[in-house]
């Protein structure tokens, strides 16, 4: 770790999640993944980009969690792309829908650095703010769009996220058009969406809902795995 990042204040705490989690990385990342959280508290009193304010509370309510999908996304992403042996290292394109303050999207680029991450958010600070991330973390795999998911053109992501963004229904509707043909959903949820799970079109299949324990958090959390059913019928 760089020598100014030693003395942060939240770098022993950051330390204990990913150990608890069993995500080992590298100091760059580390140092990555510590100056996130800086720029966050920072800008977040000019963009509003989150209710938290405490910079432990963001630790353990955003970057924790984000962090606890990590290892779950790139197993069930490998394995429903037919590459379970090199989800890590394949080239794969991610959206992160209503991503606000670039959460989960920002966690992704920086612990994959191969994965191509964009994210789309309706408010234009918000975006702004990604976009300053991606320059100030050397993130070349990291970008931003101020738009609407259903205006997006010319896209073809294999997997595409979201965290408190809207309902499954909502969710894969608007950005369906978005979704490369052998793509997947994966929605960020607290306890598992039963109403929104028997909501969903019969063309959606679920085929899998992950429970997720997240360091520190007291809370449910899962995350609900989904692609369009024409898959299974071809």
């Amino acid at each position: 770790m760089p020598p100014e990042r030693l003395d942060h204040p939240l770098s022993g705490s950051l330390a204990q999640v990913l150990d608890e989690l069993g995500l080992p990385v590298s100091p760059p990342v580390l140092d990555g993944l510590l100056t996130y959280l800086d720029l966050l508290q920072r800008w977040n009193g000019t963009y509003n980009l989150t209710a938290v304010r405490d910079p432990q509370d963001m630790l353990r309510q955003h970057l924790a969690d984000c962090l606890t999908v990590v290892a779950p996304m790139a197993r069930q992403l490998g394995s429903a792309m037919g590459n379970a042996d090199d989800h890590a290292n394949r080239a794969w394109r991610v959206l992160d829908v209503g991503s606000g303050g670039g959460l989960p999207g920002v966690v992704l680029a920086l612990m994959f650095p191969r994965w191509q991450v964009v994210c789309v958010d309706t408010v234009g600070k918000k975006a702004a703010f990604i976009r300053q991330v991606a320059v100030e973390l050397g993130l070349r795999n990291l970008g931003a769009e101020h738009a609407r998911v259903e205006a997006l053109k010319g896209a073809a992501f294999d997997l595409i996220t979201s965290r408190a963004f809207a309902s499954l229904g909502d969710f894969t509707r608007l950005s369906r058009a978005a979704l490369n043909p052998q793509g997947v959903w994966m929605a960020m949820k607290g306890k598992t969406p039963i109403d929104e799970l028997s909501a969903l079109p019969s063309d959606i299949e679920v085929f899998h809902v992950e429970p997720l324990s997240v360091p520190g958090l007291h809370a449910e959390r899962c995350l609900v795995w989904m692609r369009p059913q024409a898959l299974n019928q071809a």
